[in-house]
């Protein structure tokens, strides 16, 4: 794993530091290591935002459609 030195204002070192004391965290580096995964996350669900509004013409949803979406979730539980 590499290391990278990142530089805080004493404000932000001790709000990573009271985020750490009050969950799960186990240090400093986990935090930040979480904060860039759900960076990362946002960035995809973005990503295929735009893909959807960028794929053509939109089409109404039908009630059989919604149920296809149900089914699907349903499988995935």
């Amino acid at each position: 794993m590499a290391t990278m030195n990142i530089s805080l204002p004493d404000s932000l070192k001790h709000y990573v530091k009271e985020r750490v004391t009050s969950s799960d965290y186990s240090n400093p580096s986990d935090y930040v290591r979480s904060l860039i995964r759900l960076d990362q996350a946002q960035e995809r669900l973005e990503n295929l935002l735009l893909e959807g509004l960028n794929s053509g013409t939109p089409t109404p949803l039908e009630k059989s459609d919604w149920e296809n979406f149900r089914n699907i979730v349903d499988q995935h539980r």
